[in-house]
């Protein structure tokens, strides 16, 4: 009732009937009729009854009473539906983001969507891990990347956690096809984590212990921890912080001079 008082008949390209108007605001017949939907049903939502309810309609629903994205979520939850993705999920990291992670240089992070596609990493990540254009996806790359592998000294030891925290984040929005692709292909591609996965093991996301063996800069250990970006709900931060008592800060502060850098240059194929 509050978002039908706070739109005009103007703003919802509705005429304001010379003045003649009772309530400020939307009524309910009107926020019904352009959003397509009965006026009794509307009218039950508001009252919180249990009707059946689609993304579809709550979509046209927020558009009429021009909600945003928070109270759109919002409405979604008290529907008893999954929220929706951003509509920005797909849309190019903000500047500030890749100055947060450029910032942590020269320590390595990157940032992941919901699916744990690689959307943005520092030069630090791609040094360390050896990202490059072809990992798209983290959990892909965990598991099918020879240069991943190589690097990660716990990988066997890690790669169950790594598997749980996925099936934990697949689990907060059930019947999403986008984690069923990722888990299809991996499961086509790798025994190894056809096993993990069936075994339905959950791991909560948080901070996880990496060592790191680089072919230049030698053993380098990390302390990873998953930040989730408030203005950007799709987006999660990942930060490698160095481990004290362990050289790794000052190897990293020299893979990213110069020198450093051209020993991490990939040979031309």
């Amino acid at each position: 009732m509050s978002r039908r008082a706070r739109v005009t008949p103007a703003e919802a390209g509705l005429p304001d009937g010379g003045g003649r108007r009772r309530t400020p605001g939307l009524r309910r017949e009107e926020v019904a009729v352009l959003a397509g939907v009965g006026v009794s049903w509307y009218q039950w939502l508001e009252q919180g009854r249990e009707i059946t309810v689609s993304p579809q309609v709550l979509d046209a629903v927020s558009r009429v009473l021009r909600l945003d994205e928070a109270e759109r979520r919002h409405l979604y939850l008290l529907a008893g539906l999954n929220p929706p993705l951003p509509a920005a999920v797909q849309a190019p990291v903000s500047d500030g983001l890749r100055r947060l992670i450029e910032a942590w240089m020269p320590f390595p992070a990157h940032v992941l969507d919901p699916y744990w596609n690689t959307v943005a990493f520092n030069d630090a990540a791609g040094m360390v891990f050896g990202y490059g254009e072809a990992d798209t996806n983290c959990l892909v790359s965990y598991f099918m990347s020879p240069i991943y592998r190589e690097r990660d000294a716990n990988w066997h030891r890690n790669a169950a956690a790594v598997v749980g925290q996925f099936r934990v984040a697949a689990s907060e929005r059930p019947g999403d096809p986008g984690y069923q692709l990722i888990v299809d292909d991996l499961m086509a591609q790798s025994t190894e984590f056809r096993e993990i996965w069936e075994r339905n093991d959950v791991h909560a996301a948080g901070q996880l212990g990496k060592v790191v063996n680089h072919p230049t800069a030698g053993q380098l250990h990390f302390e990873s921890t998953q930040l989730r970006v408030p203005a950007r709900s799709d987006l999660t931060i990942v930060l490698h912080t160095p481990l004290p008592d362990t050289g790794t800060a000052e190897q990293l502060e020299w893979l990213a001079t110069p020198e450093g850098r051209r020993t991490t240059i990939r040979p031309a194929v």
